[in-house]
């Protein structure tokens, strides 16, 4: 991953830019940033960084990556046979480049959630029988033996740093049809109800937060039957309503308020914050575990394309917006998608990362801007 240098003269005028600013608003954003919480500043990948990657995302204030543990990748095959090597390729290099890790735990493998011949898909939360539940109890048992503070992995590699991980996210957008095929608030309460017996039989100090909430997946207003999607605060009300006592189950909720504009970000978490105060616990913690705008050329369907300057535009009202209101909303760390841009996965994947063929986009550049 490279930085674009610049000449002396292009450097002055960004210089002088820069000290103008700094003279407007110092004392406010210096306050502002100063009391962000620890690991506020993260990032997510599509593809796997190096530690070189890492170690330059580090020096732009990068505090956290979000990195899947996927159990259809460490048991693929068999509930006998364990294979942790993606995982450990991520927090290995993370670990050497000091970047701090937030883990989520998704994903069943196909012996254990097989294809449902009624939908053609094998997407549904491991809840549905014992072999399931077992398989996924012992799942986040390994895991977190494996990468908690004192897990396995950092004795088979003394050489490395230590990441002291212990928040654990529950799954991914479980409240949209794409990581779950029939969403369902009363099943995902049933997960989190296991993960949480599951991590503190692990690690008594590991703390869970939800699966990052889809905001506003549009399938969500499709009247069909069964739904297709949630908006993030119906779901988290249901959740609440269908599963009594979780609130003590998980730490935070995570959101991911993907939007056409920064400036409809306050809707999209004010509206998760009701439900919270509602349900008595307006205390807990957010976290915008993704979030982001696409480089690519605006596109008349798709609200997420908004070109380079654009995407970097977005970035900064985005980031502006949420130091100012992180008290009044709890936010805990902010999650840029993605690091690299990488077609294919998403309709504005393929723009959507800070760089583009390693090189430093102007979205990254404004990223430092705030991070550092």
């Amino acid at each position: 991953m490279h930085e674009r240098a610049t000449g002396p003269r292009r450097r002055a005028r960004l210089l002088l830019a820069t000290f103008a600013v700094v003279a407007l608003g110092a004392l406010g954003f210096a306050s502002a940033a100063a009391a962000l919480p620890g690991n506020f500043w993260g990032v997510v990948p599509q593809l796997p960084p190096t530690t070189q990657d890492l170690r330059v995302l580090k020096r732009g204030g990068v505090d956290s990556m979000r990195v899947p543990v996927s159990w259809s990748s460490v048991q693929p095959d068999s509930p006998r046979e364990w294979n942790w090597s993606d995982a450990d390729t991520l927090i290995g290099a993370a670990a050497e480049a000091r970047v701090n890790i937030l883990p989520f735990l998704s994903s069943a493998p196909g012996w254990a959630v097989p294809t449902d011949p009624r939908v053609g898909s094998s997407k549904f939360l491991p809840v549905r029988n014992g072999r399931q539940r077992g398989g996924w109890k012992r799942f986040v048992v390994e895991a977190i033996r494996r990468y908690g503070p004192n897990g396995v992995f950092w004795r088979e590699h003394p050489e490395l740093p230590r990441l002291k991980i212990h928040v654990w996210q529950v799954w991914n957008e479980p409240n949209f049809k794409y990581f779950v095929a029939r969403p369902n608030p009363k099943e995902y309460g049933k997960l989190v109800n296991l993960t949480y017996a599951a991590a503190k039989a692990a690690e008594p100090r590991a703390k869970l937060i939800l699966g990052g909430l889809f905001a506003r997946p549009i399938e969500a207003t499709f009247h069909v039957r069964p739904r297709q999607a949630y908006f993030a605060s119906t779901f988290l009300q249901q959740l609440y309503r269908t599963t009594p006592g979780i609130k003590r189950k998980f730490q935070g909720v995570a959101l991911h308020p993907y939007t056409g504009s920064w400036k409809n970000l306050p809707g999209r978490i004010e509206e998760v914050r009701r439900v919270l105060k509602a349900n008595h616990d307006a205390g807990k913690a957010m976290f915008l575990t993704e979030m982001g705008w696409s480089s690519e050329p605006r596109q008349p369907h798709n609200s997420f394309a908004k070109g380079v300057r654009g995407q970097a535009r977005e970035l900064k009202g985005a980031f502006r917006l949420l130091i100012h209101n992180q008290r009044r909303w709890h936010i805990q760390g902010v999650y840029w998608f993605s690091i690299n841009d990488y077609a294919g996965l998403c309709n504005f994947c393929g723009g959507s990362g800070l760089f583009h063929d390693d090189q430093a986009k102007p979205a990254w550049y404004a990223y430092k801007h705030f991070a550092r």
